[in-house]
């Protein structure tokens, strides 16, 4: 009779390997069945406080206990302690070459081969992964993640100030004075190039890596600001667009007698400087005049500035009818939902 404890005898080597793993045995590896076997029992007899009630290893301390003492101080034969020996320094000196420092080469390829010989060990690794037991869980688990990032979405919109920038953006653009606003700048930008035109200024090279082409880039030419072909042009539009409506509006403003007749309950809130609906009818006259049936007062107009903002401006003298017509009916839909 051997050494080693009468159960560890009938397993095989790999469930003696797997025992190991298990039970936290190390440097097994090189260990022949015999020694393994010796290795285990001296390992599960100093540790029995700790496995003494793990349901693998009833088998083992039950044939244990039907021995006297322990089976490798007492009832070892001649020879067992020098092999047990010769374990314990495989064991001690397979420790050492597993601490050694090595290079990074040598790495991979120990890596690869402790995990050729111990297959256990990658199994016993993947059975500790917590993993989901059911469906349900998975769902449960996709829907907790779904809240998280929702919530951490919502959160960060509040924080970045978007919804309080929108709602002051709409509350300025939601007047008639920003329509008219709105409109003159329509009609600035199609005058801009042809009273300011651009001039060449410089060429942004291509840049092979993002595969672009030469993009010439264009920019107004200030000096026209000197010279009178920048001036008439603008002078002309502005009497014909701002200036002259915004007089007729502001000394015909039929919002200052909005309180029909009776003193003293007269709103200022609702007041106007400029009636924006005298403003729009004003513009859209001067504008028929001017530029519709080229009017010049008696030479006092250019007719080549009317001309250049005639063909300049989107749709000519119709368009600026148009936008006049636009801001004319909002300005009536202002004042009643005022009342």
């Amino acid at each position: 009779m051997s050494g080693a404890n009468s159960w560890l005898q009938r397993q095989r080597k790999t469930d003696l390997t797997e025992l190991a793993q298990y039970t936290g045995l190390r440097n097994y590896e090189s260990l022949k069945k015999t020694e393994l076997e010796l290795a285990l029992d001296e390992y599960l007899a100093e540790n029995s406080s700790t496995f003494s009630s793990d349901p693998k290893l009833a088998n083992y301390f039950s044939s244990r206990a039907r021995t006297t003492g322990s089976p490798v101080k007492r009832d070892a034969p001649e020879g067992a302690v020098e092999r047990l020996k010769v374990a314990r320094r495989r064991v001690t000196k397979a420790a050492e070459e597993i601490l050694a420092p090595e290079s990074d080469d040598d790495e991979p390829t120990n890596t690869a081969t402790a995990l050729a010989h111990t297959p256990g060990r990658a199994l016993s690794l993947a059975s500790r992964i917590p993993l989901p037991a059911t469906p349900a869980d998975v769902a449960e688990a996709v829907d907790r993640s779904t809240v998280a990032v929702r919530t951490h979405v919502v959160a960060l919109y509040k924080e970045s100030g978007i919804t309080e920038a929108t709602q002051a953006t709409r509350e300025s653009l939601s007047t008639v004075a920003s329509v008219l606003f709105v409109i003159s700048a329509f009609e600035l930008y199609f005058l801009r190039p042809e009273i300011l035109a651009d001039r060449y200024a410089f060429t942004v090279p291509a840049i092979t890596f993002l595969g672009t082409r030469d993009f010439p880039v264009f920019v107004p030419d200030m000096f026209l600001l000197l010279t009178s072909s920048f001036w008439s042009p603008a002078l002309l539009w502005g009497f014909t667009s701002a200036v002259l409506p915004s007089i007729a509006g502001y000394f015909f403003n039929l919002t200052i007698n909005s309180n029909h007749g009776r003193p003293g309950r007269r709103s200022h809130a609702l007041d106007s400087v400029v009636d924006p609906l005298t403003f729009s009818i004003a513009k859209a006259l001067i504008s028929y005049v001017v530029y519709g049936q080229g009017i010049t007062f008696g030479g006092w107009i250019d007719e080549t500035s009317i001309a250049r903002i005639n063909t300049a401006i989107y749709g000519g003298y119709r368009g600026i009818l148009t936008g006049t017509a636009i801001t004319g009916v909002l300005s009536v839909y202002d004042a009643v939902l005022r009342k």
